[in-house]
């Protein structure tokens, strides 16, 4: 009982030396690898890089404490941190505390709904994600990733659009004004240094090999160059009055929306009094305010683009302050440092008095020492109604992603792993880490291989990857601030590569056409509608659906032929003759309201078609289960079939349709002479058949025909 309510008590209680060495060899391997993964994944959510080292050092534990597996490795994975960002985007802005409040409560979201799954041993609803959804959407997430990153390697800054496709048509104009050449050779270098590792040196992890060697790079060649400067010191008027103009359409945006929010307020205030007429001047009202919101959020985009797209020459004054020229604006009798400087403009105002100049690439900066605050979640109903399709579409691709993981490394382990369980550790590790400001988790392929490989024998190893994360939130933060963040899009994009799996679509195809093309289809709608992942998702669960009623509403009914030994076949399959005198149908499936009216039209049309038909046998063994629809149908076939004067059998029934059929008071009505246990029974039995085949004089009988001798 014990062990139930602690999964890791079937295991330390037989701890020893030998596995505590191994388990912390590869929970220290793990960490390595962890560290700078999180980071990037945290910044693949919309978060600030360290939010990943908060949501990796309470997660891990949780999990492996409470899940079934012993060696899978939890925190931030690359599927879930994006499907994150989709879901908070609409919220608030990317990276605002607003924003990180939204990601922590959607991991208490994540985690209650996985643990409720758990508790009520409903692990198999994880089966509504069919394999062709899975793998179609899992394809086009690792392009969506992979792309998501071409801004960090190039070094622009774009604001996003409404679709994917656009976001990346901004990145190229913005590249193409202007690309970072540092920052892009930064980002290269880090995917030499990991493919060179994981093909030479396969022993070392290639991403902290890459955090490594860039970080002392980028620390001793001055990578990041920023100033912060009055407004005064850009030497451009019209540059000066871009600035005042942009900082005032975003406070025109600011006023609008608060009274956005006060019309809303007045809106629900009148509808629940019934005040109709008023209900529809303030809706006006806000149709009107919206129109010009719109407005003005496309005047400030237009602004900020052109801002971020201007490149200024710096000039050192006598007194050591910066004075900035546009390009190719310098005077001739003043030298510039050389550099090629930029505006670091954001979704808020450009202080008039702090305003940063770019002057080399991107890194993380600061990150706060020490462990975060423990707190509770903060609650919001109107995000929690927002949230919920996107937590319950979260958790089930988390539990999906964990569960394959864990199956797999159990195949290698011998493990048993229990789905319900895992769903309980996974839903923990998320409801727990919430409280420790983490946002959605999962399980990690790369870090499970990772953590197999080094010898991990017991959940401890996940124990000893927490510490690791801990110690370096309390001291090594200061050594992670020029970490480059092409490094962290080079890491990124590593880790997606793996995803990308283009012949499995055409395994898909060649098993069942159908299922080709749900995949192909839920790839294109998911590229389609991103970052509107969602679409891409229901869509293909929808088509699964879809496909399994249409096929659960037309079985496959096939006509049965005796062959040359006692067996019966699909006489469309092997060729062979059908009996004028007796059909014999096998129905496959469950008999139920679905399908019942589609037996029924098969055997009218049987009848329709043979006038010689005397005997109907229905070969009930590819049917489990029947409904009282079901019977119905059944009944009215018995009943058609009686009246033509033609005999109607039942063979091959289990005891669960037999019984079905006697509570019906079916079997009254076919006659218990006409339940046979085979088909072949049913044709030795009917003398009519036997008589056909006497009277056969010339040529080969038909093959149900025939009468064993």
């Amino acid at each position: 009982m014990l062990a139930n309510l602690f999964p890791f008590m079937n295991w330390i209680k037989d701890y020893n030396t030998e596995t505590l060495r191994s388990d912390t060899i590869a929970g220290l391997t793990v960490a390595l690898v962890l560290i700078p993964q999180s980071m990037a994944y945290a910044q693949l959510a919309g978060l600030p890089a360290y939010y990943g080292l908060y949501a990796s050092f309470l997660t891990p534990l949780i999990a492996a404490l409470f899940g079934s597996s012993r060696q899978l490795a939890t925190g931030p994975v690359a599927v879930v941190s994006l499907m994150t960002a989709a879901s908070l985007e609409p919220l608030a802005t990317m990276g605002s505390e607003g924003y990180i409040a939204y990601a922590i409560l959607l991991a208490l979201m994540v985690g209650g709904f996985q643990f409720l799954l758990g508790i009520l041993r409903l692990g198999l609803v994880v089966n509504f994600l069919s394999h062709p959804v899975i793998n179609g959407f899992t394809n086009a997430a690792a392009i969506i990733i992979a792309t998501s990153q071409v801004s960090k390697l190039a070094g622009v800054s774009v604001d996003k659009a409404s679709h994917h496709y656009e976001t990346l048509i901004r990145v190229a104009q913005g590249a193409f004004n202007y690309t970072h050449l540092p920052t892009l050779a930064m980002g290269l270098f880090a995917f030499a240094i990991m493919i060179g590792c994981k093909r030479f040196i396969p022993k070392i992890p290639n991403v902290l090999a890459a955090v490594l060697i860039t970080t002392c790079l980028s620390w001793a060649i001055g990578f990041n160059h920023d100033v912060t400067i009055p407004v005064s010191s850009i030497e451009s008027s019209r540059v000066q009055s871009t600035i005042a103009v942009f900082n005032g359409t975003l406070a025109s945006a600011e006023k609008l929306a608060m009274q956005r929010t006060e019309l809303s307020k007045e809106l629900s205030a009148a509808n629940a009094m019934g005040e109709s007429l008023r209900a529809l001047n303030i809706q006006h009202e806000l149709s009107t305010i919206e129109l010009r919101l719109a407005g003005v959020k496309d005047q400030s985009h237009q602004l900020r683009t052109s801002l971020r797209n201007m490149l200024f020459s710096g000039v050192e004054q006598s007194d050591g302050t910066m004075a900035f020229y546009l390009k190719n604006g310098t005077p001739p009798t003043m030298h510039t440092d050389g550099r090629t400087w930029r505006l670091r403009v954001s979704n808020t105002q450009v202080s008039s008095t702090a305003l940063t100049m770019m002057g080399g690439g991107a890194v993380v900066g600061t990150i706060p020492s020490g462990l975060p605050t423990i707190a509770a979640p903060t609650f919001d109903l109107s995000a929690v109604l927002h949230l919920i399709p996107f937590a319950v579409i979260i958790s089930l691709l988390g539990f999906m992603e964990a569960i394959s993981i864990a199956k797999a490394m159990a195949a290698k382990t011998g493990q048993r792993i229990d789905p319900d369980q895992e769903l309980i550790g996974q839903g923990l590790a998320n409801m727990i880490g919430a409280f420790g400001r983490s946002y959605p988790v999962s399980g990690s392929f790369s870090r499970s291989a990772v953590n197999l490989q080094a010898g991990a024998v017991t959940g401890m190893s996940s124990v000893f990857a927490s510490i690791m994360v801990v110690l370096t939130l309390q001291f090594c933060t200061p050594l992670l601030y020029h970490l480059p963040q092409a490094v962290l899009a080079a890491i990124i994009m590593m880790a997606v590569f793996g995803l990308l799996n283009v012949s499995s679509f055409v395994h898909a195809w060649k098993i069942k056409w159908y299922d080709g093309a749900i995949s192909v289809i839920s790839f294109i709608t998911t590229l389609a509608y991103a970052p509107h992942l969602d679409k891409g998702i229901m869509l293909g669960v929808a088509l699964s659906l879809g496909m399994f009623l249409y096929k659960s509403m037309r079985p496959n009914v096939s006509f049965l032929s005796r062959s040359q030994t006692p067996s019966h076949r699909d006489t469309t399959l092997t060729g062979l003759e059908n009996c004028k005198n007796i059909s014999v149908i096998q129905f496959e499936g469950p008999l139920f309201f679905a399908n019942a009216s589609f037996l029924e039209d098969i055997v009218t049309e049987k009848i329709s078609e043979n006038d010689s038909l005397k005997h109907i046998v229905l070969s009930a063994g590819g049917i489990n289960d029947v409904d009282c629809s079901g019977a119905e149908a059944l009944e009215l076939i018995i009943e058609k079939v009686q009246a033509k004067n033609i005999e109607f059998s039942i063979c091959s029934a289990n005891k669960t349709v037999l019984a079905v059929l006697q509570k019906a008071h079916l079997l009254e009505k076919i006659g218990t002479d006409h339940i046979y246990a085979t088909a072949e029974e049913a044709l030795r039995n009917d003398c009519r058949v036997t008589r056909a085949a006497k009277e056969t004089t010339d040529g080969p009988l038909p093959a149900a025909c025939l009468r064993a001798s």
